[in-house]
C-alpha cells in the first residue's frame, strides 16, 4: 500500500505535491519522495519518515518545475527503513524516466533474471518498483524509431509491460522533456483517479492520484478512474492522450481499500468509501442478529476511526445505543502499518485510551474494520475489561483474514494471521473475548459493489483466490520464507 500523485500544471508544482502527499499520508509512513521536471531537468528529494518530517524549506526550493510526482511508502517489498528503497526511482535511458508505483509485482524472480541476462539492466535495490521502471524503460527503448517520442510508442511499450509484468500496479512516470505517463494493471487492483482544472482559456492542468480526495482538495474536477490496463500520456504542453493497452482488461478492485486503506471521503472506481462502510455495518448487523442475543449487548462502540461508519449502522440496525468509549491519540501512526508485532502491541496503548465510565458494568459490542494479526484486537479487549466491561463481544466489518495478500498489503505470512486455520470460536478463545462475529464474504462484496457495474473484487486475503491467476502455492511459500528470514 502506497500513495502516489502526479501533476502537470501551469506554475510550480512542488507545494501542490507536498499538500497532496499530506492527504495521502494514511497510505504510507515509512518514506516519501517528490520529483519535479523543469524542461528536461529532474529535481528529486526523498527521505525516510512522514511527509512533515522529510522536507525542509531548502528541499522544497530545489524542487523546481511545473510537472512532478510524489509518493508515500508503506513497505511491502524491500527494506522498510533503507532510504535507497524510497521512491521515486530514476533510470537515465531512454530520455530519462522517473517512476512511482503503488502495488506489488508477483513475478519479480523471473523479471530479475530477464533484466540482467536479456535486457542487460541492473537494479540497485530489492524494490519491485525499480524492476517495473526498468521493464518500462526497456520496452520504451525498443519502440523508439525516431528522435520524436510519439504517444503511440508509449502505448506500445505499456502493452509490452502488461505482457511481461504480473501482479498489481498503479504507476505514474515522468519522461524528461516530454511529459507524464499514468497506467494501471489489467485487473485494476490498485486505484488511480484522473482530474483536471481549467486555469486559463484552453489551458488545462492535470492531476492523477491514488484517491479522489486529493483531486477535490486541490480544486480539480474528477474526470474518471484510469481504466484497468489503460495508459494515459499528457505531454509537456498539456496535450492529453489515452489508450487501452491490455488485451483482456478486467476490473477487480482491492476490497481492502474499502474496508480499511482508503480515506472515507474518497470515491474510487465509482464507489464511495464512506457509503460502502455504512453498508458493511448494515450487513454486519444482520449477521450479529443470527448469533448474538440482543440482551447480551448494552452499547455498540467503534475502534476509531475507520470502523466508525460501520459501527454507527450496526447500532442503528440493532436499536442499541451507540457510544464512543475509545479515544484516539491522533499523533500516533496507524497500527496496521507498524512493522513488527512488538511495535504494534506497544503502539495500541499509546494510540487508544478506554474511558472507564463508558465501560463499567456494561456488555459491550466492539466494532472494528478488520482483524488481521489479532495483536491490536487482543490489547483492545484487555483495555475494555480493565475499564470495567462486563462482557465483550468483538465484531469485524470484514471477513476473517485467512490467506496472504500479495497485491500491495503487508500480509505475507500465514503464521501471523490469527484466522489462518482457526475456527471463529478458536479465534474468540485466543483473543479472550466472550463472542466473536465476522462479516460474511458475500455480504462484504455486496456492500462494496452495490448498484455498480462492477462484477467482482479482489478478495484474496479472505478467500485465497488470486485474481491474476499467477499466484501459486510455491510462490506463497517463497514470499513467506523471504518475509520471515
Amino acid at each position: 500500500m502506497c500513495g502516489i500523485v502526479g501533476i502537470i500544471a501551469k506554475d510550480q508544482v512542488n507545494q501542490q505535491i507536498y499538500d497532496s502527499l499530506l492527504l495521502l499520508q494514511h497510505r504510507g509512513q515509512d518514506s516519501t519522495g517528490i520529483a519535479t521536471m523543469d524542461g528536461s531537468v529532474f529535481h528529486l528529494h526523498k527521505s525516510n519518515g512522514q511527509v512533515r518530517e522529510a522536507y525542509r524549506t531548502r528541499d522544497m526550493r530545489s524542487l523546481k518545475g511545473n510537472i512532478g510526482l510524489g509518493h508515500v511508502r508503506y513497505a511491502t517489498r524491500g527494506a522498510a527503513h533503507r532510504e535507497e528503497e524510497a521512491q521515486p526511482f530514476y533510470v537515465n535511458a531512454p530520455y530519462g524516466i522517473i517512476l512511482v508505483h503503488n502495488g506489488n509485482l508477483t513475478n519479480t524472480r523471473e523479471l530479475e533474471k530477464e533484466l540482467f541476462n536479456v535486457d542487460r539492466r541492473h537494479t540497485n535495490s530489492s524494490s519491485d518498483t525499480e524492476m517495473l521502471l526498468n521493464v518500462l524503460a526497456t520496452e520504451l527503448q525498443s519502440q523508439i524509431y525516431s528522435k520524436e517520442l510519439d504517444p503511440e510508442y508509449i502505448f506500445r511499450a505499456i502493452s509490452s509491460v502488461h505482457k511481461r509484468v504480473r501482479g498489481s500496479y498503479a504507476a505514474i512516470a515522468l519522461i524528461a522533456g516530454h511529459g507524464v505517463i499514468a497506467f494501471r494493471d489489467p485487473f485494476g487492483i490498485r486505484p488511480l483517479v484522473l482530474g483536471k482544472r481549467e486555469v486559463l482559456p484552453n489551458k488545462i492542468e492535470w492531476m492523477v492520484a491514488s484517491e479522489s480526495l486529493v483531486l477535490e482538495n486541490n480544486d480539480y474536477e474528477i474526470v474518471r478512474d484510469v481504466e484497468p490496463g489503460e495508459a494515459i500520456f499528457i505531454s509537456i504542453e498539456g496535450q492529453y492522450y489515452s489508450k487501452q493497452c491490455a488485451e483482456k482488461p478486467q476490473l477487480f478492485p482491492c476490497s481492502f481499500e474499502y474496508v480499511y486503506l482508503a480515506r472515507p471521503d474518497s470515491v474510487m472506481n465509482g464507489i464511495s468509501v464512506y457509503e460502502a462502510r455504512l453498508r458493511m455495518g448494515d450487513y454486519l448487523a444482520e449477521t450479529i442478529k443470527k448469533y448474538i442475543s440482543m440482551g447480551d449487548i448494552d452499547v455498540v462502540m467503534p475502534i476509531p476511526d475507520s470502523s466508525r461508519p460501520a459501527a454507527m449502522q450496526v447500532a442503528r440496525q440493532l436499536g442499541i445505543e451507540y457510544r464512543e468509549g475509545f479515544f484516539k491519540n491522533r499523533y500516533i501512526g496507524r497500527t496496521f502499518i507498524m512493522p513488527g508485532q512488538s511495535k504494534r502491541k506497544k503502539s495500541v496503548r499509546q494510540k487508544l485510551n478506554a474511558m472507564g465510565t463508558e465501560f463499567k458494568g456494561k456488555n459491550v459490542l466492539i466494532v472494528d474494520d478488520s482483524v488481521v494479526r489479532g495483536t491490536t484486537s487482543k490489547e483492545i479487549v484487555q483495555m475494555a475489561r480493565l475499564a470495567g466491561a462486563n462482557k465483550v463481544t468483538f465484531t469485524s466489518a470484514a471477513p476473517p483474514v485467512r490467506y496472504p495478500h500479495v497485491y500491495g498489503i503487508n500480509m505475507p505470512s500465514r503464521k501471523e494471521l490469527i484466522a489462518h486455520n482457526k475456527t471463529i470460536p478458536e479465534i474468540a478463545e485466543t483473543l479472550l473475548i466472550d463472542n466473536m462475529v465476522y462479516q460474511e464474504v458475500d455480504d462484504l462484496k455486496s456492500s462494496i459493489i452495490n448498484q455498480t457495474n462492477i462484477s467482482d473484487l479482489d478478495l484474496c486475503c479472505f478467500t485465497g483466490e488470486y485474481v491474476t491467476g499467477s499466484v501459486s502455492q510455491e510462490y506463497l511459500d517463497w514470499v513467506e520464507k523471504e518475509y520471515l528470514s
